[in-house]
């Protein structure tokens, strides 16, 4: 943890993105680490925890992340609290909470608000188009039989 929150901090200095760093261990090792860079690349899934999880990934050679940990200076927001649960890691430690984020203007409250409402209520609208059409690639995926499931 002392290693996330470091992170976090020299993110901040060097002008890289918001205050969050994140860390993935293994066996008691850092295998992966990662700052928010949201505001130096323009990529707005560029947070420490997304981040990390790639560079462990790809470090292992692997999709699943069943054997490590996760270390964030931060309660994860919802897209990387997906992220964490797709990657399957064995346990999350944070050390700020989602409320320390909202008060420095890091609020992810309205997106968990957005998820209880209905497609069409949404400040985005989500419209369904082409269910029939699409239902075809679940088709192909269902009939493969060299897939990895995941």
């Amino acid at each position: 943890m002392v290693r996330a929150i470091q992170l976090s901090i020299d993110s901040v200095r060097a002008g890289e993105g918001g205050p969050f760093g994140a860390v993935i261990v293994r066996e008691g090792k850092i295998i992966a680490e990662g700052v928010n860079r949201v505001t130096s690349t323009n990529d707005p899934t560029a947070h420490a925890e997304i981040l990390a999880i790639r560079q462990a990934c790809e470090a292992l050679g692997v999709f699943e992340l069943k054997d490590c940990e996760l270390y964030t200076s931060c309660e994860p927001c919802p897209m990387c609290l997906g992220a964490i649960y797709w990657a399957r890691l064995s346990q999350i430690y944070f050390a700020n909470t989602a409320e320390d984020a909202a008060k420095i203007g890091f609020d992810d409250s309205f997106i968990y608000n957005e998820l209880k409402l209905a497609h069409a209520e949404r400040r985005i609208p989500a419209i369904q188009l082409m269910r029939a059409e699409a239902l075809a690639g679940f088709a192909a995926w269902t009939a493969k039989t060299d897939k990895i499931p995941y």
